[in-house]
């Protein structure tokens, strides 16, 4: 006989049904699948239709879900931001938000889970045709941290919070989101490698302490990984 682990915050979490399972691991299909094609080939050098062969659906299905190749290159942000939202939503109650957000990265252990980020800014700084879908896929994550936060504070408090607050809240989340990887690629480039990923890691969680203490400290990152430094050549220019 086992007995029931299950926490309070866990038993909060909404349980998918087999339905949006299936449609989940559709989507991840053919994104993955597109990622696949963009390394082997480039973007622009292949067609939806490779696309759909490559994941295994038809050419409709692949519109049931993304618009364009370039939105299905997108949804690697969004799959990262569920993966944290999900942590986020495991935090004790009356935690603040900016701890919240900060211990829902510490709980994304393997470094590789942020690959993906790293991955579609790296693609970026190569095709410019790449940067809306940029803009939109944090556009997404901060319409998602906006109803996450709102759901957190409306449970513990039962008041429903101004919607400046909420939205000032996301802008400064993926504001510093943002600064991390940009950060990470001046550092490190291109470099997807665990070391690399664990720098980016580690640059989240700094910039949400800097967020956490209203910058008015420095965190030590003496003890932040580092990798090769990046010739400011390459720093990422204003694409926006």
């Amino acid at each position: 006989m086992t007995s029931d682990t299950t926490t309070p915050a866990e038993a909060a979490v909404p349980q998918l049904s087999r339905r949006e399972l299936n449609k989940a691991a559709t989507r991840q299909a053919i994104t993955d699948a597109t990622m696949d094609l963009v390394r082997q080939k480039g973007l622009g050098n292949f067609t939806v239709e490779d696309i759909a062969d490559a994941a295994g659906v038809s050419r409709r299905t692949f519109f049931n879900y993304y618009a364009s190749t370039e939105a299905a290159i997108g949804n690697v942000t969004h799959g990262f931001l569920d993966v944290a939202l999900q942590q986020f939503r495991l935090r004790p109650a009356g935690e603040p938000v900016i701890v919240s957000a900060r211990e829902a990265l510490m709980a994304l252990a393997d470094p590789m889970a942020v690959a993906p980020v790293a991955e579609l800014f790296s693609l970026i700084q190569q095709n410019q045709q790449l940067a809306r879908t940029e803009l939109e896929a944090w556009d997404h994550c901060a319409g998602q941290i906006i109803e996450a936060a709102r759901e957190r504070i409306a449970g513990d408090t039962g008041v429903e919070l101004d919607e400046l607050y909420l939205r000032a809240l996301a802008g400064s989340v993926i504001s510093c989101g943002k600064a991390a990887v940009e950060v990470w690629f001046a550092r490190c480039g291109a470099d997807l490698s665990e070391a690399s990923m664990a720098t980016l890691r580690q640059l989240m969680i700094d910039s949400m302490d800097l967020l956490a203490c209203g910058f008015g400290t420095t965190p030590d990152t003496s003890q932040t990984p580092q990798a090769a430094e990046t010739p400011a050549s390459a720093l990422p220019t204003d694409r926006h």
